[in-house]
């Protein structure tokens, strides 16, 4: 019978793609860049009038024109996080170089989700029956609306009749994309995953509904500076959207067809806090145990890894819990450990979170350039590692780890690692 190591060891996988579409930048090269150089894309709100909204600014994708991803008779057809999902489907495929009509497509999988689905047009729809009736409801509100419906198009675009699946598992959703992807790989039952999360969650419901909460900053005088990691000011996450897509591929499968190789990945956990359906633990714990796990599933010590991209929302109680959890994970390392939230200037992309720092990861390694935190001006004592503050930091790099967590306690952790083709 063959063991999970011996089988991790005959299906090794590879990046070879990274698509992103956020609040800095409409490309993964655009995103990268603007992350570098400590840009924010958080700003009033556009989409709607939110001067009745207790929080009025959140991480619009700016810029974005969906015919340039989507043929025009089918945007309609689509929800803005689709279009999100498609787009950066099309930069990681470009940017893999894969190209389908070589590949067996029942090969060829897809892995991505959504936390919410098309939140704009089930306010639309509902706002038109409840004025007109039924009949005025669109022919494509479904289809245009559900949460497989990104992976669904997606495969439909390329052709891909691989595994097709879905998970919405809130603000975790793209890290379990690319990490069951990551699974299917092993197993052997695919030999590319198309995989991450997308969120386009900026509507007058959503905002409201989270503001209801109080989980949301209104810090409105001060858009910019109001996503703040870690900082003793921080009163509340910023709603972001956009997308995080990933081609990963078997490893022999990549080499083969002569792809360039951005990283590794050699290591993924998923667990459960079971405390409480938005709140984590005061010690992390859980979050302690899903880093540990995947630490296990790579077979690494902590001591191994270089930076870490982490989830880092701008919660009081979120923050100061991971914090905790990083620094009982890595012990004395802690004090050497890069860390980053990229959230400070992207926002929270909710079910496309993961995803997208996934590949923000995955380029720290290529680049060996770790991103900034930006908007800190009263550090949490808390804070025991290297927090990469305001300035981006060229640093050796082996390995990187990448953290999402989300509503019901649900936690991932991924671990890439520099590709050495030799090894």
């Amino acid at each position: 019978m063959t063991s999970k190591t011996e089988m991790r060891e005959q299906f090794r996988v590879v990046v070879t793609g990274v698509g992103l579409v956020s609040p800095v930048g409409v490309g993964t090269e655009a995103t990268w860049a603007a992350l570098q150089s400590g840009d924010s894309g958080i700003d009033r709100i556009t989409l709607f009038d939110p001067e009745r909204f207790s929080c009025q600014f959140a991480g619009e994708v700016k810029g974005f024109v969906a015919e340039n991803f989507v043929d025009r008779k089918d945007v309609k057809k689509m929800g803005r996080f689709i279009q999100f999902a498609m787009a950066a489907a099309q930069f990681a495929m470009e940017q893999s170089g894969l190209d389908m009509s070589a590949e067996d497509p029942e090969r060829v999988g897809v892995y991505v989700g959504s936390g919410i689905g098309a939140f704009e047009v089930i306010e639309r729809e509902h706002t038109k029956l409840q004025s007109g009736g039924p009949d005025r409801i669109s022919p494509f509100f479904i289809t245009a609306t559900i949460a497989n419906l990104a992976a669904g198009q997606i495969s439909i675009r390329y052709g891909a009749t691989g595994p097709n699946l879905t998970c919405a598992t809130a603000c975790t959703t793209g890290a379990h994309g690319v990490g069951e992807a990551f699974r299917i790989l092993q197993r052997g039952d695919a030999d590319v995953m198309i995989c991450g999360g997308s969120e386009a969650a900026v509507t007058p419901l959503s905002v409201g509904g989270f503001g209801a909460m109080r989980a949301l900053s209104t810090r409105n005088e001060d858009p910019a500076r109001a996503s703040r990691p870690w900082d003793r000011g921080r009163d509340g996450f910023v709603v972001g959207e956009g997308a995080g897509v990933l081609v990963l591929e078997e490893r022999e499968h990549a080499l083969k067809r002569g792809a360039t190789i951005l990283a590794e990945i050699v290591g993924y956990a998923a667990n459960s806090d079971a405390f409480h359906t938005n709140a984590p633990p005061e010690d992390g714990r859980g979050v302690r145990r899903v880093m540990q796990l995947a630490l296990k599933d790579a077979g690494l010590e902590p001591s191994a890894i270089q930076y870490l991209n982490a989830h880092a929302t701008s919660t009081p109680l979120g923050d100061r819990a991971e914090a905790m959890a990083i620094c009982e994970t890595f012990g004395d390392h802690a004090k050497s450990l890069l860390v980053s939230s990229t959230k400070s200037m992207t926002g929270h992309l909710l079910g496309g979170a993961g995803s997208l720092e996934a590949g923000i990861t995955v380029l720290a390694l290529r680049d060996q350039i770790a991103p900034p935190t930006t908007n800190i001006e009263d550090l949490d004592e808390v804070v025991q590692f290297r927090l990469v503050r305001d300035k981006a930091i060229s640093a050796p790099m082996e390995y990187a780890m990448s953290n999402s967590f989300g509503f019901g306690g649900t936690n991932a952790s991924l671990i890439f690692r520099v590709h050495h083709p030799d090894v």
